[in-house]
């Protein structure tokens, strides 16, 4: 029997073809260690996201290797069973630490924040990438989960707008999430999160109208959103009071940063071709940024293969494919190191605007003004 008929059929892969993806477990000994520690360790779950990852990434190279797409969801439990226990695990984490905190007398104003900041890095840079993950399938408990991480971001109408606007309308300027050709990510940051809120309202809202319904059905998904975000507001006042609720907020507002930041890099620049009466192509690899960098790509459980998630969006995380220069644009740096650009406009133009021009050239060569082409998309 070849590998790749032992891939398409039920047998699971081993436990150590998962077992990379596990990394972002250490977030929780890490986050626990700043809290109960206190000093020194309040900065260790922000560098070990922000600098070990890059370290890491320079160090291991790029991962260039595929999975046969066609391998069955039953092969792959070892892979989706991380993204089905950590739900649990970060609900503990939150909201223990948010009873643990206001009692713990070790730990000073400052301290207290840098804690929930690394709170919210737990919360952002795993939680948020396992719902996305959870919310592209098809189980309804998977699905559930992906809302309960969200709604601990209080962002739970982020499922609505990512599947029902972002995969539909991406690269074209119906799309709030991708980031405009010059936009700094200051100014993407408060656009995207207005835009998105009321995209994914519109969108659901659109959905109940086709039904004959009214937005305020109760089949409408906002009410679930703001059902449980309500439930976690209630539950962090009951755990600590009102440092608890601010506790709350601030890791969800870090949370919420951290995934608009992933956003501005993962479209920045890039556009889909306009076919006119309001009509683009279809979604190629070539209309999201790729990143091949081993160790990023393990603890954000393959995210980076970007192009391929919006080229092929029920492809569970394993099965992602990466892609050569010739078929999609290439990031120059793992998320970690380009997220932290992104905070710099002049630095990340000087970085990215040539491989954007560049990607024009190579994809829309007929195109020669797209000044002039953007605002005919625009209708302008």
């Amino acid at each position: 029997m070849t590998d790749s008929t032992v891939h398409r059929s039920s047998t699971r892969l081993p436990i150590r073809a998962a077992m990379p993806f596990w990394l972002s477990l250490f977030m929780i000994p890490l986050v626990l260690s700043a809290a109960l520690a206190g000093g020194i360790w309040v900065v260790v779950p922000i560098i070990a996201t922000w600098g070990v990852f890059a370290t890491l990434d320079a160090a291991l190279g790029l991962d260039q290797n595929n999975l046969d797409p066609q391998i069955k969801d039953s092969a792959l439990h070892w892979h989706r069973m991380i993204t089905l226990i950590w739900p649990p695990l970060q609900f503990v984490m939150i909201f223990g630490l948010i009873w643990y905190i206001p009692r713990a007398e070790h730990l000073n104003p400052l301290e207290i924040y840098l804690v929930t900041v690394g709170v919210g890095v737990l919360s952002g840079s795993v939680g948020i990438v396992y719902a996305h993950e959870l919310m592209h399938q098809k189980n309804k408990l998977e699905r559930w989960l992906g809302d309960v991480l969200m709604c601990m971001a209080l962002y739970g109408h982020f499922r609505s707008e990512h599947l029902l606007v972002h995969h539909r309308y991406v690269g074209t300027p119906r799309d709030p999430v991708t980031a405009r050709y010059n936009e700094s990510f200051w100014r993407f940051y408060p656009r995207v999160l207005k835009g998105c809120l009321l995209s994914s309202f519109r969108a659901e809202r659109d959905m109940l109208a086709r039904k004959t319904l009214p937005w305020w059905h109760a089949s409408n998904p906002f009410w679930r959103y703001w059902g449980l975000q309500t439930v976690f507001v209630v539950l962090a006042f009951v755990l600590g009071g009102w440092l608890g609720v601010l506790i709350f907020v601030l890791q969800a507002i870090s949370a919420i940063f951290q995934l608009e930041l992933v956003n501005y890099v993962e479209h920045y620049g890039l556009t889909r071709k306009y076919l006119g009466n309001g009509k683009y192509e279809h979604v190629k690899p070539r209309h999201s940024w790729n990143a091949s960098h081993k160790a990023s790509n393990w603890f954000l459980i393959n995210l980076q293969r970007h192009s391929d998630h919006h080229y092929k969006p029920d492809r569970r995380f394993p099965l992602l494919q990466t892609y050569s220069e010739d078929d999609a644009p290439q990031l120059p740096y793992g998320y970690s190191v380009m997220t932290f650009f992104a905070l710099f406009p002049r630095k990340w133009r000087a970085m990215m605007n040539p491989r954007v021009r560049a990607w024009r050239e190579r994809y829309y060569p007929e195109i020669n003004d797209w000044s002039d082409y953007n605002k005919a998309r625009h209708g302008l």
